[in-house]
């Protein structure tokens, strides 16, 4: 994959993250707030303080997520990107943090 390509992955990932949270905030007791600076997205939940943050690395070419529950490392392979240590899907992985850190389920 090229930079171009890897650049093109990440930031619709990015967006698609970003898009189905303000959808979710809208449609539940979700209540988080997104900011995005570059290749960052900050994932902030106003009723306990966490965070997770969702950044690219394009020298890696992976997306990488840190939240309460660790750091996870993906590499996107065909269509999905994947966890570089146990082959889990990174938007359910996602969503599985969002829930727990939210306290309210969510799927991205």
């Amino acid at each position: 994959m090229t930079e171009s390509e890897f650049l093109a992955a990440a930031e619709a990932a990015l967006s698609k993250i970003e898009t189905a949270l303000e959808s979710a905030a809208e449609q539940s007791d979700l209540d988080v707030e997104c900011s995005r600076s570059g290749n960052v997205l900050e994932i902030e939940f106003i009723d306990n303080g966490s965070k997770i943050i969702v950044n690219s690395q394009a020298p890696m070419q992976e997306l990488w997520i840190a939240a309460k529950s660790g750091g996870f490392h993906y590499k996107q392979k065909g269509n999905i990107w994947v966890n570089t240590r146990d082959g889990s899907e990174f938007f359910a992985a996602l969503s599985t943090m969002i829930s727990s850190q939210g306290g309210v389920p969510v799927t991205l």
